[in-house]
């Protein structure tokens, strides 16, 4: 389109009330172009698609193989991983809650179906989806996890952690360094001790953002979670008030353990809880490991 010298054209993110006096004032406006359209439905839920094969095969080779097995995907996407994991010969059950992702990739499937063997597309959000029902047996799980809702999915795992042998996911780096912290380290907090009381947490993969479409502002990672934790040796306890008292420990890293107890313990009994599990009176939850939050859970449980 011609455009004369006195005519300019103008695309940024204007609101249409500066496109008016734009275009009063003699220049074209004209708005922004919108990203991929298959991009579109996903960026709203903040994920960001892994469209680097490089890295797709890298993740693959660090993937268990086991064609008796079965895997359950959090989020397909365009189906980027989703036919690496059905080569492995296994089972896959793919969750998207995008209704034209997940729509797209049926498609896919039915006019290839021998490019998707063994694969299935369930359109649900997968943290009201029972993950026990998509199965028989255990399974593995794979996901590129939206950064925001990393935790809640991690936590809506843990409710099946007897049937999971390990979790696959890509985060972003800073997540995957707090999961993986060990105590004394001060990355560690209370999601840390969560994830290793029900796995065991390695970062396998450093995975810049220019594997992604559209990239991200943070570098990501590679998790690889192998289920049991630390809960395989420990005595049974109830896991969700366990959890919650991690929480009220880590409630202000600042401040000590002790600190933090006198809102659920008798200030007079916290330095002989502290004594009876050998932790030291001035020490912080980030000091402490699984087994000594366990310890001290268990004996504030007898007040």
């Amino acid at each position: 389109m011609f455009v004369s010298a006195a005519t300019k054209t103008v695309a940024d993110s204007h609101t249409p009330r500066q496109a008016t006096l734009l275009n009063r004032r003699g220049i074209c406006y004209r708005p922004p172009p919108l990203l991929h359209s298959l991009a579109m439905p996903r960026q709203r839920l903040g994920q960001h698609f892994l469209s680097g094969q490089v890295w797709q095969r890298r993740i693959l080779d660090t993937l268990p193989r086991d064609p008796a097995g079965a895997w359950i995907e959090i989020g397909s996407g365009h189906g980027e991983m989703t036919r690496h994991l059905a080569t492995t010969g296994s089972r896959v059950v793919t969750i998207e809650t995008d209704t034209r992702l997940a729509d797209r990739l049926r498609e896919r499937m039915a006019q290839s179906p021998s490019e998707w063997p063994g694969v299935e597309v369930v359109h649900a959000d997968v943290l009201q989806q029972d993950l026990g029902q998509l199965l028989p047996g255990r399974f593995r799980v794979y996901g590129n996890l939206p950064y925001y809702i990393t935790s809640p999915i991690l936590h809506h795992l843990f409710r099946f952690a007897d049937r999971i042998g390990s979790i696959h996911i890509v985060v972003q780096f800073e997540v995957a360094a707090r999961i993986a912290a060990h105590p004394g380290r001060r990355a560690y907090g209370y999601l840390s001790a969560a994830c290793q009381f029900y796995t065991n947490p390695e970062i396998v993969l450093r995975i810049p953002p220019g594997a992604f479409r559209p990239p991200p502002r943070v570098t990501s990672a590679l998790l690889r979670m192998t289920l049991p934790g630390e809960r395989a040796q420990l005595e049974t306890l109830d896991e969700a008030r366990f959890l919650k008292f991690i929480q009220v420990c880590f409630g202000q890293k600042r401040k000590t353990l002790r600190n933090n107890l006198r809102s659920i313990i008798p200030d007079t009994r916290i330095g002989e809880a502290l004594a009876a599990c050998a932790i030291p009176a001035d020490a912080r939850a980030e000091q402490l490991t699984v087994p000594q939050f366990a310890a001290l859970f268990s004996w504030t449980q007898q007040l």
